[in-house]
């Protein structure tokens, strides 16, 4: 990696922290605000919440092709502007079609910054850097989201308006300092892997869908972000306190054991994930998920008492953050070596659209499965944890080395310019 690559990566890390630790402010606070504060009653909050997921939706598609032709640069800083305007026009809303006109812009702008950013990442990176740049990605995200839910916390007050205003005008600056931050990046080319399928830089839909193995990942990302994301704030919380009787503060404990486990364990497993398949580290991570729902089970059916249950459930939080420390270096930098050169935008945008669509679908089913069925909702969902690792198993397949084992793959080349040649190492 040259030292242009490193100065643009430092920029790009710092961008992900400004940009997570604003979103920190207001998202654990975006109900409350619609719906309590601002006096729009819970149906205007729930749709607030889904204009956020539309709004994705709609946009992810076009981002994808503008970043192919573009730049992810340009894109970048057109949706940060987007965002910073929707965030500080939400902070000031006092009507229903304002607020949900506001979310449109604010949830459109965060979507189109996900494959921006994580374009960036790969145009700044070498197959064997990506991993850790990704890792050191995830871990900036959990700590800003983190730092940022605990400060905004401190200074909401659900009886002044005024104090969420100036929630989303910090969420709005954080944008704004976000996109003078990226507009000094200077952005390299990285090399693409070796081996990876040739095909044409001209982007399309069609291009893509006959990519066999990116079909296949995003099969399994759909599975993924829809059996883990999808639930957390719906699904498993509604469990939580209606099985298994937790507490609300029992709940806010078992997010916070979440972001602890990926901020501990997210360097403490690169390594391993690094020198391992990267199909076999997603089976197993479907194999830990299982787990969680079997603890999470124990904790709601399991006729403990309150603080085995308590413990239960924290840990099933804690579980699902052990397997994201070790997907973050995983998933990310393989849709991006299964891109043919150029299209890393468009491959970006895909996944983005595949995660949407999975956060849409995954709260929508589990919430009332959850709150009327609890042994069925479990049962359901540790059957889609085993089946995480079935697909993961059957991508690999499909998968050349370079692709599945970047480590090794870069380790041969080593050996062919005639660098001191490695021990053998089964494939």
């Amino acid at each position: 990696m040259t030292r242009a690559m490193g100065a643009a990566m430092r920029r790009i890390h710092v961008g992900n922290a400004l940009s997570a630790f604003g979103l920190g402010f207001t998202v654990p606070y975006l109900y409350v605000y619609v719906a309590q504060v601002r006096g729009l009653g819970a149906m205007t909050a729930g749709f607030v919440l889904a204009v956020f997921a539309v709004a994705a939706l709609i946009v992810l598609p076009f981002a994808g092709r503008a970043i192919v032709r573009r730049g992810p640069l340009p894109v970048l800083l057109t949706a940060l502007v987007l965002a910073a305007i929707g965030a500080m026009s939400l902070g000031l809303a006092g009507n229903g079609p304002a607020v949900l006109a506001a979310a449109a812009l604010l949830g459109a702008g965060q979507a189109v910054m996900q494959p921006a950013l994580a374009t960036m990442i790969v145009d700044c990176s070498v197959a064997e850097t990506r991993s850790r740049a990704f890792a050191t990605q995830f871990f900036l995200q959990n700590l800003g989201l983190g730092v940022g839910g605990l400060i905004g916390g401190h200074l909401v007050d659900t009886t002044r308006v005024s104090s969420f205003t100036l929630l989303f005008a910090i969420e709005a600056a954080m944008f704004l300092l976000l996109a003078g931050v990226m507009a000094t990046v200077r952005m390299p080319h990285a090399p693409r892997i070796g081996d990876a399928p040739a095909s044409s830089a001209k982007g399309s839909w069609r291009q893509l869908l006959g990519n066999r193995a990116m079909v296949q990942l995003s099969v399994l990302g759909f599975v993924l972000f829809f059996a883990c994301y999808g639930q957390f704030e719906s699904g498993l919380s509604a469990y939580g306190v209606e099985a298994a009787g937790i507490s609300t503060s029992a709940l806010g404990t078992a997010l916070a054991a979440n972001t602890l486990m990926i901020v501990v364990a997210q360097f403490a497993v690169l390594k391993f994930v690094e020198r391992s398949r990267r199909s076999r580290v997603i089976a197993g991570v479907g194999l830990i998920w299982a787990v969680a729902w079997v603890t999470a089970g124990y904790a709601g059916l399991g006729h403990g008492s309150r603080e085995m249950a308590t413990a239960a459930f924290v840990s099933t939080y804690a579980l699902f953050g052990l397997g994201e420390a070790m997907l973050s270096p995983t998933v990310a930098p393989l849709v991006a070596d299964l891109a043919p050169t150029g299209m890393a935008g468009q491959y970006n945008s895909a996944f983005a659209l595949v995660k949407q669509l999975a956060l849409a679908v995954g709260p929508a089913v589990g919430g009332p499965l959850a709150a009327s069925l609890p042994a069925p909702y479990i049962v359901t969902f540790l059957l889609f944890s085993l089946s995480i690792s079935v697909l993961a198993i059957r991508l690999g397949k499909r998968l050349t080395v370079a692709q599945d084992q970047p480590w090794l793959a870069a380790r041969s080349r080593v050996v062919a310019r005639g660098g001191a040649p490695a021990e053998s190492v089964s494939a």
